[in-house]
């Protein structure tokens, strides 16, 4: 007879698979072993079929976290190792137990982990994860902390030292195989003793779950790589549409607040003007910024939209060579952006792994539409503000930064798009009409001094 093996296993609505787990673990030639369940509150009949089995002890855990969940059942047990199961796993095969616990044989060895395979039904995604995460050879592990407790085995002595975190999550075997490594223990994966596991390792691809998995792998690993793409590296080109002869406001062209801000810019390598204006390019040049060419008036007419003139533009680009990583769109009819906006929401961008990133204005209050004749309230307004979930007007006059690609392809946004909410007060003003320019010029005085 071996050292008694407290096996803990995990349940929760688990009729489907506790039978076929249960006849797994009482039919293994390592026969020193005791069987505890900890039930998260089922509610089918996992404790039922449970109970046609020789259980030493039953433990209901609620509010269920998984270390807690193990800890409560390890706190029962009276067994030198302990055995982690979840309860939808299967043992392969009578052997499974004994060579999970040999590698235990080690005092250097504070815990074993096994092979996971897929069932024949098993989704794709998950039959490709297993059987790339639990391979054939047989790893000592010294510094990598993964370990999984859908099957794995550990020393009381060392679970004792070091119980399971019962504030995470997700990832309590990780979390713990970490605190037990830099404490000089080793961790060791044991293909031979294999269990069939559904559903694979990552929760049908859970994004939820993800998330939470991690924001916990963050905290857990100092060198846990969040680096984003480093934009001065990247050539980024500031394009600015300009339709007809330069306006002025304030007694200055309302083409220069906005080369001006874009110059300001840490990342912005290049201000491109593309205008259907000789006089308007001359300016422009005149301002500090790039005109390679004038555009065909045949995009000024009615019915052309922005999208249609950065595709040009992004084309007329490319014959001149000009090849920019990231492009960000800035409209002169909108003056009043502060310093650093440009540089914000372009670091957006690459810290969020963004395809586009839109400049907006956060509106929690009631919309209405107008339809067919018909006005429609989009959104219930007697919900209170502070409850409501917002909705944003997109004002990429603003500052709209996206990737050549897709104005190549005649759009301005790509799938994954950031909104920058703008909460300048005066951001989000745009001057196009003769009171809007009215109300520029008395704005205006003092926010672009030198």
């Amino acid at each position: 007879m071996g050292k008694l093996a407290s096996i803990i296993i995990r349940t929760k609505n688990e009729e489907r698979w506790i039978t076929q787990c249960l006849h797994g673990v009482f039919e293994q030639e390592y026969k020193d072993y005791e069987v505890i369940l900890v039930d998260n509150e089922s509610e089918d009949k996992t404790l039922e079929k449970a109970g046609q089995f020789k259980l030493a002890k039953v433990v209901k855990c609620t509010e269920y976290l998984p270390g807690k969940a193990l800890n409560m059942g390890i706190r029962e047990s009276k067994g030198d190792y302990i055995v982690c199961l979840s309860g939808h796993c299967i043992p392969v095969n009578a052997k499974w137990l004994g060579n999970l616990l040999k590698g235990l044989d080690d005092p250097k060895v504070a815990g074993v982990y096994g092979r996971q395979e897929p069932m024949s039904f098993t989704p794709d995604s998950d039959k490709r994860d297993l059987t790339l995460v639990f391979g054939l050879d047989r790893k000592v592990q010294e510094k990598d902390s993964f370990f999984h407790n859908a099957n794995s085995a550990m020393r009381k002595e060392a679970w004792q030292k070091y119980p399971f975190d019962e504030a995470v999550t997700n990832i309590e075997d990780r979390v713990w195989a970490k605190r037990v490594l830099e404490q000089g223990y080793k961790i060791v994966y044991e293909p031979e003793a294999s269990v069939y596991h559904y559903h694979g390792i990552h929760q049908n691809s859970n994004e939820q779950r993800c998330a939470n998995v991690v924001k916990i792998m963050e905290k857990l690993h100092t060198g846990f790589s969040r680096k984003p793409i480093d934009m001065e590296k990247m050539d980024v080109a500031a394009i600015i549409p300009v339709k007809g002869e330069a306006r002025y406001v304030g007694g200055t062209p309302l083409l220069e607040y906005t080369i001006k801000r874009a110059k300001e810019s840490k990342y912005i390598n290049s201000v491109i003007v593309s205008t259907d204006n000789e006089e308007t390019g001359k300016l422009a040049r005149k301002l500090g910024a790039n005109v390679p060419f004038i555009r065909d008036l045949s995009l000024s007419k009615e019915g052309i939209d922005l999208a249609q003139v950065l595709q040009y533009t992004m084309r007329k680009l490319e014959e001149s060579r000009i090849l920019p990583d990231i492009v960000i769109l800035l409209e002169v009819t909108f003056p009043f952006r502060p310093e650093g906006l440009l540089d914000d929401m372009i670091a957006r961008l690459a810290e969020g792994g963004f395809d586009s990133v839109v400049a907006a204005k956060k509106e929690n209050k009631a919309i209405w539409q107008q339809k067919d004749g018909v006005i429609s309230q989009i959104e219930e307004g007697i919900t209170p503000r502070q409850f409501k979930e917002p909705t944003y007007i997109e004002l990429k006059g603003v500052g709209c930064v996206t990737h050549p690609e897709f104005l190549r392809e005649g759009k301005l946004l790509g799938d994954k798009v950031g909104i920058y909410e703008l909460d300048n007060p005066y951001s989000h003003l745009e001057v196009r009409s003769e009171d809007d320019f009215r109300m520029a010029a008395s704005l205006i005085k003092g926010m672009f001094r030198e």
